[in-house]
Formats: C-alpha cells, structure tokens, sequence
C-alpha cells in the first residue's frame, strides 16, 4: 500500500498500520527512508517561516533581518545531520524505557514506531510551517502547533506499544 494511504489510516488506527509495518518484516532502509522523508518535509515546512524571519517580519527592535539563504543552509544542516541522531537516541531510550516495563520489542521496532509517527503526523507540521510563514506567531499557529505534539505523542505512544508487544 501507497504510503500516503498508510498515513491517512494511521490517523484513524495506528495500531492496525504498526502492525501491517512490523509484519513487513525487519527493513532497517524502510525506517531510514520514514526518517528522511520526515526531515526533508519538516524542512519544507520552514521556508515560508523562514521567508518571512528574512523579509523582516516578527523582529525584535533594533534587530537586522537575517538573509535567507544562510538560514535555510542552517535548517538544512540541522535537519539531514543533527536531528536524524537526535531521534535516533530518542527511539533508543524510549526502547529501554519501554523494557523497563517489560516491553518485548527490540531496538527497530522502536525506531520504526518513532519513525513513522514523525512521518504520518507530518500533515500538522506542513500546516503549522504554512501558517507560521503567513500569519506569524498568532494564536492559530500556536494552536495548530499544540494539536501536532498531541497527535504526535498519540501516535506514537500507540505505535510504541504495538511495537513492543
């Protein structure tokens, strides 16, 4: 099944499409692929944000408007090298926490549920990166912003205990 379709299902069952992903067998490239598509998106989803930072909006007084290709060198560096690892000793601790309570999955299956619910919650943060660059830091944003960490966290905490059944 197409991966879009896979995200459109986790939203309604994330347990059900954990599940169809863990039975696919282990493929350390399928989760490689999951991470990078999701970093890759989550940069996209700055540009309007940071078009915005380098047109000068939302500056501090006093403050000079940064140019934009030297952030977005900055966000790119951060999101193909920096946060790849960050989540990769996320899924790491999650899995030892999760076999502190007598979890039974392994390492994978942890960075797979971590994974894939970075990229199917991944809809929210394109929205959030949208409204970010249009409206500015404004009670909307922060709601859409607010409704992506508890989407993620559901998912996630739901795919984490599909994974270490």
């Amino acid at each position: 099944m197409a991966v879009t379709s896979d995200i459109i299902r986790t939203w309604r069952g994330p347990r059900i499409v954990m599940r169809g992903l863990l039975a696919k067998g282990k493929r350390e490239d399928r989760a490689l692929a999951y991470l990078i598509v999701f970093c890759l998106l989550v940069f996209v989803a700055q540009w309007p944000r940071l078009t915005r930072a380098a047109a000068g909006f939302d500056l501090a007084p006093g403050a000079e408007p940064r140019e934009l290709m030297q952030m977005m060198t900055y966000e790119l560096f951060a999101w193909i090298t920096v946060w790849p690892l960050a989540f990769y000793a996320l899924a790491a601790v999650s899995h030892l926490i999760a076999k502190a309570f007598r979890g039974r999955g392994t390492h994978y299956t942890a960075r797979l549920a971590l994974f894939w619910s970075l990229l199917a919650s991944v809809p929210l943060l394109l929205l959030y990166g949208l409204m970010a660059g249009f409206l500015g830091q404004v009670a909307g944003t922060h709601v859409i912003g607010a409704a992506w960490v508890l989407a993620f966290g559901w998912i996630w905490a739901l795919s984490l205990y599909e994974a270490e059944q």
